[in-house]
């Protein structure tokens, strides 16, 4: 589905809805829970947390989290464009188009997959899988979220409407979905509980 004419990832865009306590939908100090809980929980699921890429990674929030709390993760972040990646010390790169020969414990992806065409965001999927190793953490808005769950006023609706049956559906071939918006690779040796996994989602057995 068509979405509204492309968006500038200028510094008007991330004053708007990042920085300006007025227009944005939350602060850095809120954001940090989020951090807290997906790290802490993939801890308790017994799975390491000492490489993370930031796919996307906008005004730093998680990398700066992660220097605060975790100064030892290494953490490899990339943005679209140029301006913000000098501003923050991200690498410039195009997920749907870029991929390295490494494996991260988490690969963050918030917010960045409803600006993607389906194409891209199917081949955006598959180099995520590619370089994650544990888990995925993925915030991504779809069309039903849209017309009924975020603040229009406080969201940027210029995307595309894609249905959360088409994340899932991508999703599935390389994740399994724990909640949340948390996934855990198919690659990784992980062992979940039934409830701990969506209800069509065979259980992993342990090797013995």
């Amino acid at each position: 589905m068509k979405r509204r004419p492309a968006v500038q990832f200028d510094a008007a865009y991330y004053e708007r809805y990042y920085e300006n306590p007025v227009t944005r939908i939350y602060d850095q100090r809120r954001h940090s829970a989020l951090v807290t809980g997906v790290v802490h929980l993939i801890e308790w699921m017994a799975a390491p947390v000492e490489s993370v890429l930031d796919v996307g990674a906008g005004v730093g929030w998680w990398g700066a989290w992660f220097r605060e709390n975790r100064p030892d993760v290494k953490y490899v972040s990339t943005e679209y464009q140029a301006e913000i990646c000098r501003k923050y010390g991200h690498l410039q790169a195009d997920i749907s188009q870029w991929k390295i020969d490494e494996s991260f414990n988490l690969v963050v992806s918030q917010g960045v997959l409803p600006y993607l065409s389906a194409p891209q965001v199917k081949r955006a999927i598959k180099n995520m899988a590619s370089m994650c190793g544990g888990f995925l953490y993925l915030e991504a808005i779809t069309d039903e979220d849209i017309d009924n769950t975020v603040d229009q006023s406080r969201t940027d609706i210029g995307i595309y409407r894609h249905t959360k049956e088409f994340y899932r559906g991508e999703l599935n071939k390389h994740f399994r979905e724990v909640g949340g918006g948390l996934f855990a690779s198919r690659k990784a040796d992980l062992v979940l509980y039934s409830l701990e996994v969506r209800a069509d989602e065979k259980p992993k057995k342990k090797k013995k």
